[in-house]
């Protein structure tokens, strides 16, 4: 054991405060995310201005302003920010809604069970693949699944990145964090006997590994949805609160995907989430029950639905418009110019009122469709092109977003600004696809780094219009920005002050004179927590080396102490800031801070029961006490 802790200096106490502080502050959601990031950036700047921290050996300064920022250009930020980037293009494109249905199709409409087919893909592949990308790719898919099963996002996006994790644990190239240990490892060992001891096999520590993702896995599955808050975007609040319904009307033109359907109990299968109001054929107005009846070309199909079953009907089957709508087939629409959708009030003293849609000459004048129309009043049953405008009636208007904008100079309607909503504009999909499958299997391979995969794919997004440049600026999140270079300062402070070192062999003296499961199993549940406030890698760095001197001084296998590393240091679930894919899923489900800290400190603690249980008999560590 050792002799001596590393000295106490007043920066390194500091320190400690600062990121005391910081947690807090995180934690309490009080303030914005981004002021604290910035709050604590500023306390460390000036704190190592005014105490420097300087080189022993050297005599140069180690926290000076270019250290302490230099988290800004990480390769792994950078790498985040163009993942999100490349996400909001295949949501753009309308991407996964092709292979969104076929899985719905396949699990009977049932989004739990898709859901559930999902995670246990993502916790298999995550073993073979660096589980960022696997991440990616299950992001938007597990969110459009979500949006179908009228599922909160933010019930399911930690369920998809904690399994992501834990299936990285079971492999030497499940995650970044296993291949950095075995390399530490390897560099470490000064003599050939060392070396061949600490040459870390591909499946060497798959079975701990899979009974540790096993037991993280039921607590995924069975208590984070029903722990985890229900929660929306602002937007998403608004625009999906209320059942409100609108009558839209689906002509039947030449070639229409819905001509020969058949009403079946008096229901058609192929528009299940509206309502069938009435079948105009010529001037013969069929009203339901419909038994027997045949859709026909020319029939005008009157239907009540809601906003969210218009817009995904828009956004994945947009033919089912074609008869009112070409603007997927504009030929003077720019590429990734977007298309929105938004609602808007007839104005009182309108000019529209006691006029329909066609007399108004809507489309010709502002370049917008009208998608619906919604009546509080009663239920209408016409044509929408014979329905007389009144005061107070609702429009769901389509459109591109240039002329969804020059909709506020228009003085008979007021446009509900608030509602505006983006459609996918899946003339892009294919592209999308293309460039999103060269972005993963790159990053994949390993052939090329995933920051210079994430950026190029991010790049020919917007060059093959997929996205446009204000919807990548919309994609940049700063709060994840600013949060990953507050959280690697503090790494690098706590790192440079020895306060790292300082808790490591603390622990170490602390379990001096007990059994050697002891040690192993506080060893791990201090890498666990330390990996939740220095970043993943840097705490696998660390304390491989640690883990190498305490396992010889112990005379226990050395391999079972850098398990223990590789192990609690993928326990990075209790911060957003601790792995790549928390980042990755913040943005998408709203989280909060302290929505990580309540989901993941119980997996930690479990985690570190079932590797204290589990390790001592597996790897043969004595519960008895000795002296060393």
């Amino acid at each position: 054991m050792p002799e001596s802790l590393p000295i106490m200096t007043l920066q390194m106490w500091l320190t400690f405060g600062v990121i005391f502080v910081a947690i807090v502050c995180y934690s309490m959601d009080k303030w914005a995310m981004e002021l604290v990031s910035v709050g604590i950036l500023s306390a460390l700047l000036v704190l190592f201005y005014v105490f420097p921290v300087y080189d022993v050996a050297t005599g140069e300064e180690q926290l000076d302003p270019t250290a302490l920022l230099s988290g800004f250009s990480n390769p792994a930020l950078i790498a985040i920010m163009a993942l999100l980037m490349i996400g909001q293009g295949m949501y753009q494109a309308g991407a996964l809604e092709g292979p969104t249905n076929q899985l719905m199709k396949m699990t009977g409409d049932n989004s739990g069970v898709a859901l559930l087919i999902i995670f246990c893909l993502v916790l298999i592949i995550s073993a073979f693949l660096n589980n960022t990308p696997v991440a990616v790719i299950f992001i938007p898919i597990v969110s459009a699944i979500a949006l179908k099963g009228s599922t909160s996002v933010s019930k399911v996006m930690i369920p998809l990145s904690f399994m992501s994790v834990l299936g990285g644990m079971t492999t030497l190239i499940g995650s970044s964090t296993n291949l950095l240990v075995a390399q530490t490892a390897k560099s470490i060992a000064h003599t050939p006997e060392l070396k061949a001891i600490l040459d870390i096999g591909f499946f060497d520590f798959t079975k701990p590994g899979l009974v540790l993702a096993s037991v993280g896995a039921l607590y995924v599955l069975l208590v984070l949805p029903r722990t985890l808050p229900s929660r929306e975007s602002m937007s998403g609040e608004l625009v999906g609160a209320t059942g409100k319904q609108y009558i839209a009307q689906i002509d039947l033109t030449p070639g229409h995907p819905l001509i020969g359907k058949k009403a079946i109990a008096g229901l058609f299968p192929d528009l299940k989430e509206m309502t069938v109001r009435m079948i105009q054929r010529r001037e013969q107005a069929l009203l339901p029950p419909f038994e027997d009846v045949e859709l026909r070309p020319g029939d005008a199909v009157i239907v009540a639905a809601t906003r969210k079953a218009l817009t995904e009907v828009l956004s994945s089957r947009p033919k089912y418009f074609s008869g009112m709508i070409d603007a997927y087939e504009d030929p003077n629409r720019r590429a990734g110019q977007e298309l929105s959708l938004i609602e808007a009030v007839v104005a009182p003293g309108s000019r529209m009122i006691g006029r329909n849609i066609q007399q108004i000459g809507f489309r010709y004048q502002t370049g917008c469709i009208v998608l619906g129309i919604q009546r509080r009043s009663r239920m209408i049953r016409v044509r929408m092109n014979d329905i007389r405008l009144e005061a107070g009636d609702v429009l769901l208007i389509f459109g591109t977003r240039k002329n969804i904008v020059g909709l506020r100079a228009n003085r008979d309607i007021l446009p509900l600004e608030w509602s505006t909503e983006d459609v996918p504009d899946i003339a892009n999909a294919i592209r999308a696809r293309i460039i999103f499958g060269v972005t993963v299997v790159a990053a994949a391979s390993g052939y090329v780094p995933i920051v210079i995969a994430a950026l190029f794919g991010a790049l020919m997004m917007v060059v093959f219009g997929c996205l446009n440049i204000r919807q990548a600026a919309r994609a940049f999140d700063r709060r994840i920005y600013l949060l990953v270079g507050a959280a690697l300062a503090m790494g690098t402070a706590l790192e440079y002050t020895g306060g790292a070192a300082y808790l490591a062999e603390s622990m170490v003296t602390m379990f001096a004179g007990t059994s050697d499961a002891v040690v192993l199993s506080a060893f791990f549940i201090l890498v666990a927590l330390l990996t939740n406030v220095l970043s993943n890698n840097a705490t696998a760095v660390l304390f491989t080396p640690i883990a190498v001197s305490v396992a010889l001084q112990l005379d226990v296998d050395p391999r079972v102490f850098i398990y223990a590393v590789i192990f609690g240091a993928n326990c990075s679930f209790a911060t957003p800031m601790s792995y790549q894919t928390n980042l990755l899923v913040m943005g998408p489900g709203h989280y909060q801070f302290a929505d990580f800290v309540k989901a993941g400190t119980p997996l930690i603690i479990l985690l570190w029961l079932a590797f204290s249980l589990f390790a001592p008999w597996y790897f043969d560590v004595s519960w008895v006490a000795q002296s060393h």
